[in-house]
């Protein structure tokens, strides 16, 4: 098993945009392969192939990526987290499965306030009040049980073998330990594993057990999800959560045991000649993604190129507005009457478009009126993630599984049990629950799960053939990370890892961001000359992954401002 050299399969999947108008060139990749698998550390992705070996599916080999991202990866993702998966078949079936996490039983409108004003967001953080129930394992099992080949026991062998064995703290986890210091170190087990007894970060390269995440992924392992949702798993994480020494919160083990992912519709949509599938809500990452590709149809992006300032300044006009109706509709379709049709209807997103020029920019950029619209609701505030991870996977029958998983920001909660970290999912909630008389669209209710900016995708060419499937990490950037991605391969004719290299564009309060570094951040000057009033170049933490078809086969390609790989079996 090698670690594939992505540079040197650069060449070849140049190709790809070419192909998308010549179906038939693709009867070459007919016969079987053994796919490959994309994610944001080599260790992982080598378990995830590990099991495309063994004959697993797709969907086997990212949920044996996931359990060892657990393991390896622990600031972005793990047990106590969730996320959302997009499988695409290489018949054109697409399924969806939400394992976003909940607020219990006894969570109300005003959760996050003290002394009756809202808590600052960064206080509400650490400890027990920002944990949502976890919907990692939920999810994995559901998804498991309707495209899982391999036994599901099976599937956890690499990541307990990591916990058993050790792991070897990356320069990144080093670096996001030493930025987050007072979360990772707060609880006890957490000190534990990445401080020495002086309080001493330990230092790159020093290996690290786990043992209490190798019992846990046992037990996981043989029992299936009820070892962790039920019994002495269920209890330990509401006793965290209520006797935490920092924001302690009602969480009961029923909370827990009530839990569970469900299945979504896949929002879809054509772009020129591909159809693009993703995530619905309570993500509004598919919309967003969506929405700005509709808007961006009537251009000649291939045109402009990647080097065009008029091109970004379209793409960030059309974010635009598609994020101030993320920002107005979108939220958990359990409890809020989201007009999914209508924010994707073609009239709709062509009356939307209209709004953008070539010359200049919107002075402003309002939510529209979809048709579905409930009044009722006020305007949401946008809110950061940051401890989230993607990975990717295609198996030898071309089948594919896109999973975007998070514990929120880096190292969640910061509290631990059983080697794992509690999320603190719950402040993507709007702390105010209300607005000019009316509740806010993302408001915190008992059971319910909040907006997330998750965007796993799968791309269909015109004759039915997966051409690219992919995701991103970073917060608010995931959707634009995402946007860059596809129009990057589909319109500028990249190969997936050079589209992922390039730097995004995306809104900003009072105006728009660019990556700083980057070509794009390059053309601030020219940006301005088109009317955006307040620019920012800014440093971004993004981490893209992604698996694009060329007539070799699948290429897989990972983000080089992350540590990650892509493995073939």
């Amino acid at each position: 098993m090698a670690i594939e050299s992505l540079r040197k399969r650069a060449v070849r999947a140049a190709l790809i945009p070419l192909l998308a108008f010549a179906p038939p060139i693709f009867a070459r990749t007919a016969l079987p392969q053994p796919g490959v698998v994309s994610a944001a550390d080599p260790r992982a992705a080598a378990a995830g192939a590990e099991i495309l070996r063994a004959g697993g599916s797709a969907t086997d080999a990212v949920i044996a990526t996931f359990l060892a991202l657990s393991v390896v990866e622990p600031q972005s993702t793990g047990l106590g987290g969730g996320g959302f998966l997009v499988t695409g078949s290489a018949d054109g079936h697409v399924d969806t499965y939400d394992g976003r996490e909940a607020a219990p039983k006894a969570a109300d409108a005003h959760w996050f306030y003290r002394d009756g004003q809202p808590l600052d967001h960064r206080a509400a953080i650490p400890g027990g009040r920002s944990v949502g129930v976890p919907g990692n394992l939920a999810l994995a099992a559901l998804a498991h049980a309707q495209h899982g080949h391999l036994p599901w026991a099976q599937l956890f062998g690499p990541a307990i073998r990591l916990a058993r064995d050790g792991t070897a703290i990356t320069p990144r986890l080093h670096a996001t330990l030493a930025s987050a210091k007072d979360i990772a170190g707060l609880d006890p087990q957490g000190r534990a594993l990445w401080f020495d007894p002086q309080g001493n970060l330990l230092p790159v390269g020093a290996v690290v057990k786990n043992p209490a995440l190798e019992h846990m992924l046992e037990r996981v392992a043989g029992e299936g999800p009820r070892a962790f949702y039920t019994g002495a798993n269920a209890a330990a994480i509401a006793k965290a959560v209520s006797a935490s020494p920092i924001n302690p919160a009602p969480m009961t083990a029923a909370d827990i045991g009530a839990y569970h992912a469900r299945t979504a519709p896949p929002v879809c949509a054509p772009y020129r000649t591909w159809r693009i599938c993703g995530m619905g809500p309570p993500s509004s990452g598919g919309i967003i993604v969506l929405q700005t590709l509709g808007m961006l149809q009537r251009f000649d992006l291939k045109a402009l190129g990647p080097n065009s300032p008029v091109a970004w300044h379209l793409i960030a006009e059309a974010e635009r507005l598609a994020f101030a109706d993320r920002d107005r509709f979108v939220d958990d379709p359990s409890f809020v009457p989201v007009p999914t049709k209508g924010l994707l209807d073609p009239a709709y997103i062509a009356a939307r478009s209209a709004l953008i020029r070539e010359d200049s920019t919107m002075a402003e950029a309002p939510a529209g009126t979809p048709v579905g619209t409930d009044p009722h609701y006020a305007l949401g505030t946008p809110i950061d993630e940051h401890g989230t991870t993607h990975f990717v996977a295609v198996d030898a029958r071309g089948d594919s599984a896109s999973f975007t998983s998070t514990v929120e920001s880096a190292f969640g909660s910061g509290l631990m049990v059983s080697g794992y970290l509690l999320n603190n999912e719950l402040t993507d909630f709007d702390f105010v629950p209300d607005r000019d008389g009316k509740p806010t669209v993302n408001g915190v209710e008992p059971g319910k799960r909040p907006r997330s900016s998750m965007s796993p995708v799968v791309v269909y060419d015109a004759a039915g053939h997966i051409v690219l499937t992919g995701g991103a990490a970073g917060g608010i950037t995931i959707p634009v990370q995402v946007i860059r991605l596809l129009i990057g391969t589909l319109d500028w004719g990249l190969d997936a890892r050079a589209a992922i290299t390039l730097g995004v564009v995306m809104p900003f309060p009072g105006g728009i961001a660019v990556e700083a570094g980057t070509p794009v951040g390059a053309m601030v000057p020219a940006l301005t000359a088109l009317g955006h009033p307040k620019i920012v170049a800014m440093p971004m933490r993004l981490k893209a992954n992604a698996i694009q078809r060329t007539p070799d086969g699948w290429v897989g390609a990972a983000d080089p401002r992350s540590e990650g790989a892509s493995v073939s079996p």
